[in-house]
């Protein structure tokens, strides 16, 4: 009986070791850990959490198949109000660099002004099938109204994961879309190869989801706000970090000169703002069109093949989406916005260099490799002589 106890208790024993030895494990380190030096203050999480409401979920899809074929892709689901934001939509803008890509629903966002429901970011070839996981999702959180009538035009954006993932397997189903949403929290973001940042490529390394948080003080009173991006562009020659041209000094394993042809057309970057800020939708476009401010920063230049799509989105004014004919709405003048744009620039830039530290190596779809940056090499090129002495 002892004995058939302990074989029965040692599974779990085991289980809880495993737990208890991931919850110890010592968190990746981020480009700030690095000593890469970035303008403006972050917030608390310095993630897009750290606007009050926002929660953000991962589905990793890592499995390998017969043939040397291999699945590395996912979802990333952001929530404007978290669970909330089935019911009550939020003011929000958006903006396109180069429109070689996807984002459904912004044409409803720029008829009305409203972002309704979550912000979904997957793989190219996997658009639909998220598409209908986010709408099957909202119908089970019985977000139909009390006649039972109900639409929906999910906002579902993308990125082409296919140098090391199967992309047209049609891995990425409707429940996995689900399980994103009930997975997201406004704790932490995970980064790097995670959600629809699996197999996500940037400047020739491995990339995927980065975030960073920003705190503006705008006319006295502070706001928030919050990056999140899906980075999959960029060509390492180009690569600059802080200001330092670090690309052309780490030449090898490059990724596009594995595969031939025109590396711009594998370019792509899907950027979600978020902010506190009472801002109006025009002023929410304002702050999507600075975006590429921060990209050409890293060192890209939004080439013919690239899809680089931003949204852009307020938790301020929850009144507005309930159809209140007295409801008070709320803006910042025009006049003061320059910290919130400045806001957008210094968070994308850090959001992208988080998602570039973030990237681990990764064996992908036929035998196909990419490397994560060196985070010494990145210090010894980024940080003057001086400050490595002094450590």
């Amino acid at each position: 009986m002892k004995r058939e106890l302990t074989t029965k208790l040692l599974p779990l024993v085991a289980a809880i070791l495993m737990t208890a030895t991931a919850f110890a494990a010592p968190a990746a380190p981020r480009a700030r850990d690095l000593g890469v030096p970035f303008d403006g203050t972050p917030g608390s999480l310095n993630a897009i959490t750290d606007v009050p409401g926002v929660t953000v979920g991962h589905e990793t899809i890592i499995r390998d198949l017969a043939e040397n074929r291999a699945v590395r892709t996912g979802v990333t689901a952001i929530l404007p109000r978290g669970r909330e934001s089935m019911n009550t939509a939020v003011y929000a803008g958006w903006y396109t660099l180069n429109g070689n890509g996807e984002m459904t629903g912004t044409t409803w966002i720029e008829e009305s002004g409203f972002l309704e429901g979550p912000v979904m970011i997957t793989n190219t070839h996997s658009i639909g099938a998220v598409h209908e996981g986010v709408i099957r999702w909202r119908v089970a959180q019985s977000a139909a109204d009390h006649s039972g009538y109900f639409w929906s035009l999910p906002v579902v954006a993308e990125t082409w994961d296919g140098h090391l993932n199967d992309i047209n397997g049609f891995h990425v189903r409707p429940e996995h879309a689900a399980a994103a949403l009930d997975r997201a929290n406004g704790d932490e973001v995970a980064e790097g190869s995670v959600g629809g940042g699996t197999g996500m490529i940037c400047f020739e390394f491995k990339c995927g989801i980065g975030t960073s948080s920003r705190i503006a003080e705008v006319a006295g009173d502070h706001y928030t706000l919050g990056v999140l991006v899906q980075a999959n562009y960029g060509r390492r020659e180009n690569l600059r970090v802080a200001g330092v041209a670090v690309g052309r000094e780490m030449p090898g394993d490059l990724i596009y000169s594995q595969i031939g042809g025109d590396a711009g057309m594998l370019s792509s970057i899907i950027v979600v703002v978020a902010t506190d800020a009472p801002l109006l939708p025009q002023q929410l476009e304002r702050l999507a069109r600075r975006v590429p401010l921060a990209i050409g920063r890293t060192g890209d230049t939004g080439s013919n093949g690239s899809g680089d799509i931003f949204v852009a989105f307020s938790t301020a004014n929850e009144a507005a989406s309930r159809g209140f004919t007295d409801a008070t709405i709320l803006s910042i003048p025009n006049d003061s916005l320059n910290p919130l744009f400045a806001a957008t620039v210094q968070a994308t830039e850090e959001a992208i260099i988080n998602a570039l530290v973030a990237g681990r190596d990764m064996l992908g779809d036929q035998g196909r490799r990419a490397r994560g940056i060196d985070h010494n090499e990145l210090r010894r090129l980024v940080l003057p002589p001086s400050t490595e002495e002094s450590e």
